[in-house]
């Protein structure tokens, strides 16, 4: 008897027969209605909750909402907040009726939100009072606005408040009224867009099928139980809070507590009074809570982090664990067993359900114990790896080779008994704060100011953010003979364009650039060059 011939979209789909983002909420809401899901927990300490079923109920009355402003299955509804329970709950109405949130980065310049909207081909867009305007003046294409009554938790200003403005109260209607849809895997869910090495993001297009892996198999990386609570501090337009943390939770039913962002002042507060038994820890964690004692016996269990560090298990007694991951790869792709030891600096090994290898750049060979590499990843896309890159196939089709390796452009070192070590990344991005920052994107804005003849943007080391951008650049015709005054042309028309993050704190001028092989900048050489000039703010 042959075997059946099946389309990989139809084995893909098999993975999850019967099963969407809407079925794991229900599956909850019926079998623990009373478990805590989101726990708000804002400036002020009144917190608020809602378990398992008043969740359900509350994303299908705003799912009944948005519908009734049009919004139907494939449509792509921006959402650009900080942290709220407002935003959480759109997300998931968006997913009830098979729509599409697109969740963007709130600390981003006009230019880029009306990019983010009409690449993204949003209908409409849920997002604060502080927001309200820059939205409004940029993102023109929508359809509708929607506002929330405050921001995380704090009154709006009067100017922010404008009697015309839909709020987000007004979409609470019928849960009833959203049909039944059968359960789509593949459906996509989510649009989350990443820095690259080009002047415009991509968007990352997440499925159903992948926040079900991310609940499946993240939930076992992080050694989660349905009776944990994670508290959630980074911005939930980030891949760590919305895959890492969340979805994570929902795949146990656990508890995620909901802070607008991190405080210093209120951390081991927050985890004595909701017994948080994970965190993310990124290195501004450890700078902002250094000085403080860490309490005696507290509840937290895992802290999750790039690397295995001994020292930071001592310190805040607690287990790190290892975890890799970007955007394009939903959840983490290394992780450590914590029945096994590990050295300090790994990354972990493969996690289940990835296949890993780390190729030689020159001669595209595997590489073998202690030699560095790319990483490469490879899994299902739709379900380990993301979808597709929206409206960029040429993207899309440059990030995977011939046989489905997707191509990190990490490199590690490949050590002893397979761990792996991290080491830099091949494309020209740097990491501030937490942010990716695309230097080529930063160098393009910089470039549209007359009499630059030559650019290179580079990461200067800071105190708390790790590094910050700083601008090296070679004068060319026309520019102003006051190097003052060029600098401060140059950073206002970054301020205009590109979120703050990605501002350059300085500009440095050249006579010329150190080079390496083929007559490329030694960006190295200018990063110790910045190094030694005085620190910038």
């Amino acid at each position: 008897m042959s075997s059946p011939t099946l389309s990989p979209q139809a084995v893909a789909e098999f993975q999850f027969a019967g099963q969407d983002v809407p079925w794991l909420l229900n599956h909850w809401s019926a079998s623990k209605p009373e478990q805590d899901f989101l726990i708000w927990e804002p400036k002020s300490g009144e917190h608020q909750r809602w378990n398992y079923r008043q969740f359900n109920e509350a994303t299908l009355a705003v799912a009944a909402g948005l519908m009734a402003k049009g919004v139907s299955k494939g449509d792509k509804v921006l959402i650009h907040c900080e942290n709220c329970p407002e935003m959480v709950i759109a997300w998931y109405a968006c997913a009830q009726i098979g729509a599409v949130a697109v969740t963007t980065n709130t600390r981003s310049a006009g230019p880029e939100i009306a990019y983010f909207a009409s690449h993204a081909e949003c209908v409409g867009a849920i997002t604060q009072p502080q927001f309200s305007a820059i939205l409004t003046e940029y993102a023109t294409e929508l359809n509708w606005l929607v506002v929330t009554e405050d921001n995380s938790g704090e009154p709006a200003a009067a100017e922010q408040t404008e009697s015309s403005t839909q709020k987000f109260s007004s979409l609470y209607l019928k849960p009833d009224d959203v049909p039944k849809r059968e359960a789509e895997p593949m459906l996509p869910v989510g649009i989350l867009y990443t820095s690259g090495t080009t002047s415009r993001p991509k968007a990352v297009v997440h499925t159903h099928a992948n926040c079900l892996w991310a609940g499946r198999q993240g939930s076992v990386n992080l050694d989660l139980r349905g009776d944990d609570a994670y508290l959630v501090y980074l911005p939930f337009f980030h891949v760590n809070a919305q895959s890492w943390s969340i979805w994570s939770v929902l795949g146990v039913g656990a508890s995620i507590v909901l802070q607008p962002k991190f405080s210093a002042s209120r951390f081991w507060e927050v985890i004595a009074k909701h017994s948080i038994t994970h965190i993310a820890l990124i290195p501004f964690v450890f700078k902002a809570i250094g000085a403080q004692p860490v309490p005696e016996n507290h509840s937290v269990r895992v802290g999750q982090f790039g690397l295995i560090m001994p020292e930071i298990d001592g310190w805040l007694n607690l287990r790190t664990t290892a975890s890799f991951g970007m955007t394009e790869t939903v959840t983490q792709v290394t992780c450590n067993n914590f029945a096994q030891s590990y050295p300090s600096g790994s990354m972990g090994k493969a996690a289940l359900g990835y296949e890993l290898l780390v190729i030689d750049q020159e001669t595209n060979e595997l590489c073998q114990q202690g030699e560095v590499g790319e990483l490469y990843v490879r899994g299902t896309r739709g379900i380990q790896l993301f979808l597709e890159y929206y409206r960029n196939e040429e993207a899309t089709n440059n990030a995977f080779t011939e046989d489905g390796w997707f191509k990190t452009g990490d490199l590690v070192r490949l050590g002893e008994s397979g761990n792996l070590f991290y080491r830099d990344r091949d494309k020209d991005a740097l990491k501030v704060g937490g942010e990716n920052v695309s230097a080529r994107e930063v160098e393009d804005c910089c470039r549209q100011v007359p009499g630059i003849d030559n650019i290179a943007v580079v990461g200067k080391a800071h105190d708390m953010l790790d590094m910050v951008p700083v601008a090296c650049v070679v004068k060319g015709f026309g520019a102003p003979e006051d190097e003052e005054v060029f600098a401060d042309q140059i950073i206002a028309r970054c301020k205009e364009n590109l979120a703050d993050f990605k501002v350059p704190r300085a500009v440095y001028f050249m006579d010329d650039f150190p080079k390496a092989t083929l007559d490329k900048v030694a960006k190295n050489k200018l990063r110790e060059t910045v190094n030694e000039m005085p620190p910038v703010d």
